[in-house]
């Protein structure tokens, strides 16, 4: 069997179980959720003994260290990923619900089913913790699942497929309903992206580099998420103590995630103070800076800042900083160089803080908090399939109701059209 037969056979028994799962009731999927959840943290050592194979392989190629971080999988990652499975078992089930019930002239009631959309395929690279949240999401929305991870983590992605498809076969459900691609060929994808028949949706997760080549090779529509330019925007009003925490949080724990701040820009009226002080605190913590002039002026141990560092998503230890004249300013560089992801204005002053939410048109926009809270389990949405930064169907982060779809419903009694 040739790449191609194989993965259209795959798609196919992937279509044959979502029809199954499309009509699960709520207590059979949240039973399953749980039982994979059990299993994992059950399994945890053999997870972490695969998960080192590809650790020791991303070493050995000289992988960056915020990129072998995405990588790891130890207890406490098994752990969250168990909880973000019960956590998806424990939130309302939005297949079924009927939205918004009218009544026309003529006595027919007209409404909206959310129905799943069917089979989703996802094409990931590093994290191997998407593997869980991911099926975990589509299967409580009733969706089969195709799973694509990258070669580097195939070891990891495979082991925690394996076990999550063992509780579906235990109650007695379609393994195929969650499939994890078990070749790290390109080759698998693009006859993936070539089945618009028996795939409903893609969302790639990962680079750049990755999603423009889903994008421009899929028949399937497509999720798309580009990369993580987010801002945070010191305004002239803002407390240093509580930009100082937010700044490092959102730079700092986490440099190689997409909802880290890559630009920081500060309010001139404040830059002769607040530009050294979260220069200092900054270097403390490894962080390279490159500034604009102005921000040199302040801090002349900073590197100078080029027209490239403006849109960069650096996914490590480095930031842009840039000292703007007004928030007006802050807005047109958000425009220019965003990237539609995540941005954040500190500030006492309410009248800008309502300007900052109604005038960027990122896909989640924050007042007073950390980039880092981008994330649909922060976000209250549980474990989240991904981030979209396209207007349509969704936008920012995916939960469940992102992976459902609404047919109309008409309810009458023997009206005929006239």
């Amino acid at each position: 069997m040739n790449m191609a037969e194989q993965m259209v056979q795959l798609a196919r028994a992937s279509k044959e179980a979502g029809r199954v799962l499309a009509r699960l009731s709520s207590a059979v999927k949240d039973d399953l959720l749980r039982h994979m959840a059990d299993a994992l943290e059950q399994n945890a050592e053999a997870l972490i003994s695969a998960n080192e194979n590809d650790l020791a392989a991303a070493r050995d190629k000289g992988m960056a260290p915020a990129m072998v971080d995405r990588l790891v999988l130890d207890e406490k990652r098994i752990v969250a990923m168990a909880e973000g499975l019960r956590e998806v078992a424990a939130l309302p089930d939005p297949v079924g619900e009927i939205t918004g019930m009218w009544r026309r002239p003529n006595g027919i009631q007209v409404g909206r089913m959310r129905i799943p959309l069917g089979v989703i395929g996802i094409i990931y690279e590093s994290r191997p913790n998407v593997t869980a949240d991911a099926a975990g999401l589509c299967l409580k929305s009733g969706n089969a699942v195709i799973l694509r991870g990258g070669s580097e983590a195939i070891h990891s992605n495979t082991a925690i497929g394996d076990i999550l498809r063992q509780q579906l076969e235990k109650l007695g459900l379609p393994k195929a309903a969650l499939q994890v691609v078990p070749v790290t060929d390109r080759a698998a994808v693009l006859e993936l992206l070539k089945l618009e028949e028996e795939i409903d949706l893609i969302i790639p997760r990962g680079g750049e580099g990755l999603i423009r080549f889903v994008s421009e090779n899929s028949r399937i529509p497509v999720i798309k998420h580009y990369k993580g330019v987010c801002h945070t925007f010191i305004d002239a009003s803002a407390d240093f103590d509580m930009a100082e925490r937010i700044c490092v949080n959102a730079k700092v724990q986490r440099p190689g995630v997409c909802n880290a701040m890559e630009t920081l820009l500060i309010h001139k009226d404040i830059a002769e103070t607040f530009v050294p002080q979260i220069a200092a605190v900054m270097r403390s913590h490894g962080v390279e800076l490159r500034g604009c002039p102005l921000t040199r002026s302040f801090a002349p141990q900073i590197k100078a800042a080029t027209e490239e560092d403006w849109s960069a998503e650096f996914l490590d230890l480095i930031l842009a900083v840039r000292v703007v004249d007004d928030m007006e300013e802050a807005i047109a560089h958000i425009q220019r160089y965003g990237s539609l992801h995540t941005e954040t204005i500190v500030t006492r002053d309410y009248e800008n803080s309502q300007r900052f939410l109604r005038e960027v048109n990122s896909s989640v926009v924050m007042v007073n908090a950390s980039s880092r809270f981008s994330d649909g389990n922060q976000l209250g949405l549980g474990a989240e399939i991904g981030i979209s930064t396209t207007k349509l169907h969704s936008f920012g982060p995916m939960g469940l109701e992102d992976l459902t779809t609404r047919k109309f419903v008409v309810l009458g009694d023997g009206q005929v059209r006239a």
